[in-house]
């Protein structure tokens, strides 16, 4: 055993490093007077913030490195009012910003908040809670599962995938991104696989060496994250084109390939070109044929065309879009991306918990107490990759809480309702086509093709331009993507205060850059 001196480095504080709670000069970062003081004016910054954005560019004319250029280079060696810092938040950061809270933000996909969710982020700041086990905040670990009940209850989830209050069966924890999602699944996959094989009398696949044997199968419009996990994984992957939902169990198999017989493998469905597909009730696995395990990832939009949004279920006559779910064995939702819950807010529900805590567990000393030791829960540190665990529960509860179902759902058919609106007009200007017929909230589009006057190349050429002119006006911002090697436009509806009045706008700018575009005019 080593030395347990307390100061082996022989440092020794001066007298006055301690100092008497008498002392004015002792430090109190979370003095009552300042608490209320500094929220106050974080809180009327935020107010002011929200009221003003529609005004603020978009998009902002900085370039790279720009705030180094405001900002003192080395921290500061002594304290400064908090309104210092105000100060150069508003003068400094505040210009650099691309505001994705703007009704005129229709990039990428909507980063969703509300007031009650930023009202449960803030007081989740404040109590500052490190739920890693029920133990160490019974209260957060209870709220998060029952929040995670309530929405699968509203997405019409599978009583299997609703947290049981015992280890085993069905559980949930809510992640910061769907990345974090996928990894732990894959990794719970992966182990199964390897497990599944080795016991099942055939080639021990176990260790490092097994790895090589294992197929992870995904469409090939499966989200970018997808591959990045399946290196942090050490997992091969293997695409396909995206199986139609009619597709039977064995041409779905045939499409991946003669691969697939080789070993147990999980297949993944995140789409991010086509609709999202998930196994149909009436295509079963034959029970002597390898069974994958089944992954649902769900977002607002995609990178190109929109997959199934499961926010949008929450409204009954979207439910169908998740028919089917019940055969797979874990599914994901953001509700940051649509469900007025600011990032960072990833659900992640699974038939078997135990999947995934054989995978993920640990159980160091100091963590040890009874209630994880009685198997009446299920400690969040057992389902991420990390051990320390936000209180995130508590903004998803506040939202659903506040504004309940109706509320919920009128928030999404609205968001349909303006994209439809906002199709319709481009379906409407010949100058145009939508790439993929529209299914929820986001559209695709570019400018159309018109033989000899305009070749696909130019049309990718107008599109590319188009796009540019628009986003160098701050007024709106869109994204794009390519499909079938062609340059396409992304319009994503849905932030948090877009209104019809947003979408028109957007569309009379689109309308006016192409007409300049198409007639050779100079940005």
């Amino acid at each position: 055993m080593g030395s347990l001196d307390t100061n082996p480095n022989g440092l020794h504080l001066p007298p006055t490093a301690i100092k008497a709670d008498e002392d004015d000069d002792v430090f109190r970062p979370l003095n009552p007077d300042d608490v209320r003081s500094y929220l106050h004016k974080a809180v009327d910054f935020i107010a002011d913030y929200l009221n003003s954005v529609e005004t603020l560019p978009v998009l902002p004319d900085v370039e790279p490195g720009y705030l180094r250029h405001l900002l003192n280079p080395t921290p500061p060696p002594s304290s400064a009012p908090f309104d210092v810092a105000m100060k150069e938040l508003k003068s400094s950061v505040l210009p650099g910003m691309t505001h994705w809270a703007s009704p005129n933000f229709f990039a990428y996909f909507p980063a969703t908040n509300s007031a009650a969710a930023i009202a449960g982020d803030l007081l989740a700041s404040a109590m500052n809670t490190v739920g890693f086990t029920w133990q160490a905040s019974p209260a957060s670990t209870e709220l998060e599962a029952l929040a995670l009940d309530w929405l699968a209850q509203l997405l019409h989830l599978p009583p299997s995938f609703i947290t049981r209050g015992v280890t085993g069966g069905g559980g949930s924890v809510i992640l910061g991104t769907t990345s974090e999602a996928m990894l732990v699944t894959l990794v719970a996959a992966r182990d199964a696989a390897l497990r599944r094989t080795r016991h099942g009398g055939g080639v021990s696949v176990s260790g490092a060496g097994g790895l090589s044997r294992l197929t992870v199968y995904a469409s090939d419009q499966t989200h970018a994250t997808f591959f990045k996990v399946c290196h942090i994984a050490g997992v091969d992957t293997s695409t396909s084109s995206p199986p139609s939902q009619n597709q039977s169990t064995r041409s779905t198999r045939r499409s991946f390939g003669a691969s697939w017989r080789q070993t147990w493998t999980p297949a993944w469905s995140r789409s991010t070109c086509v609709p999202r597909w998930a196994p149909r009730r009436r295509t079963p696995w034959t029970p002597s044929a390898p069974s994958p395990t089944w992954r649902v990832g769900s977002a607002h939009g995609s990178t190109s065309t929109p997959p199934t949004p499961a926010a949008a279920c929450v409204c009954p006559e979207f439910r169908h879009h998740l028919d089917g779910v019940e055969r797979v064995d874990s599914i994901s939702m953001s509700p940051h991306k649509w469900l007025l819950t600011c990032l960072d807010c990833t659900c992640l529900w699974v038939r078997d918990t135990c999947r995934l805590t054989a995978s993920l567990e640990t159980k160091p000393e100091y963590l040890k107490n009874d209630a994880s030791e009685s198997g009446h829960v299920t400690d969040v540190k057992d389902m991420q990759v990390g051990v320390g665990h936000r209180f995130r529960g508590l903004k998803l509860w506040m939202v659903m809480r506040t504004y309940g179902v109706s509320k919920l759902q009128q928030h999404i058919r609205s968001d349909v309702a303006m994209a439809m609106a906002f199709e319709q007009w481009v379906m409407a200007d010949e100058r145009f086509e939508v790439v993929v017929k529209r299914s929820f909230a986001l559209v695709c589009f570019r400018i159309r093709a018109r033989g000899g006057d305009m070749a696909e190349e130019d049309a990718d050429v107008a599109s590319r331009e188009l796009m540019a002119r628009m986003n160098m006006t701050g007024k709106v911002l869109v994204a794009h993507t390519v499909v079938g090697g062609r340059f396409v436009l992304r319009f994503a509806v849905g932030s948090s205060m877009q209104e019809e009045r947003h979408v028109r706008a957007a569309w009379e700018l689109i309308k006016k850059t192409t007409g300049e575009i198409l007639n050779g005019q100079a940005s």
